[in-house]
């Protein structure tokens, strides 16, 4: 496996794996890879003849009390874990390289972007929508592939990818899951056993509302049960549990469209979020 850090040797080196004919598949990450990372590049390989993977921690979609500092950063490891997939290019490129001085474009993805996540972390989806068309322009690809876990990240991409005619095929990968049920995350490694323990409740309680709605349950009912849970379980701070459309992400009363109950909520000095399809 190649490793590149400067956009003209990225683009040489795309080049060259096109030279040797089939598509491209790209997995960008900020690093700290994990099962769930694994399953987007297993989908890759699938998909595709060649795949390229990133690793960038992206401070544009950080905001100034979240985790950019402390947020965990092993290249090494990763890239000895990509190369053992079959990963054939690993760009890696430094915030010198991916904003340099001057930088001053942002892109905003109106609508699916302004509630939930959006709402909680002011900003953060501007660096996520520009993060990620920068590196598509950069790299290329045929197919990206990104978790369903943040999903409202990835109907962003999608609206963004569509709205701007780029010429990539956007899929999203079921979320990845431990044996108790939560959502895999480079973020799981801030939570202490207490913690970790407690964190259970996440994923129970939206399978019970999930369960309630698709059974034909009254929705804010199923919704106000499952943030006690949380609150019960010892969360600190619910920021939201709610059903939305599964396109649109704009509030849904029932499960008559396809939907997703999406949650985010604090424990401790984690952040954790997940979703479930509804439909």
């Amino acid at each position: 496996m190649q490793t590149v850090r400067d956009i003209d040797t990225l683009r040489r080196a795309v080049a060259e794996l096109r030279g040797q004919g089939g598509t491209v598949a790209f997995v960008p990450t900020m690093g700290a890879l994990h099962a769930g990372h694994m399953a987007l590049v297993a989908e890759g390989r699938r998909r595709a003849r060649h795949l390229v993977a990133s690793i960038f921690v992206n401070p544009t979609q950080f905001g100034p009390n979240e985790d950019l500092s402390t947020y965990p950063r092993r290249e090494a490891s990763d890239a000895r874990l990509l190369e053992e997939t079959g990963c054939d290019l690993l760009w890696a490129p430094d915030v010198e390289a991916m904003y340099p001085a001057g930088h001053a474009t942002m892109i905003s993805v109106a609508g699916v972007s302004e509630d939930l996540d959006g709402a909680a972390r002011p900003g953060h989806f501007a660096g996520v929508a520009t993060v990620v068309a920068k590196l598509l322009n950069q790299v290329q690809p045929d197919v990206a592939l990104f978790g369903e876990k943040d999903y409202q990240q990835l109907a962003v991409i999608r609206r963004m990818v569509r709205d701007l005619d780029l010429p990539v095929e956007i899929v999203g990968v079921p979320t990845q899951r431990d044996a108790d049920g939560l959502a895999l995350s480079s973020r799981n490694a801030y939570l202490t056993e207490e913690e970790r323990r407690a964190a259970r409740a996440l994923p129970r309680a939206l399978g019970e509302a999930a369960g309630a709605i698709q059974a034909g349950g009254d929705v804010e009912a199923a919704l106000a049960a499952a943030r006690d849970k949380l609150v019960k379980a010892g969360f600190d701070q619910i920021d939201y549990v709610e059903l939305r459309d599964a396109e649109t992400l704009a509030p849904a009363g029932d499960a008559a469209r396809p939907a997703r109950l999406l949650a985010a909520a604090r424990i401790g000095r984690t952040r954790l979020i997940d979703n479930l399809a509804i439909g």
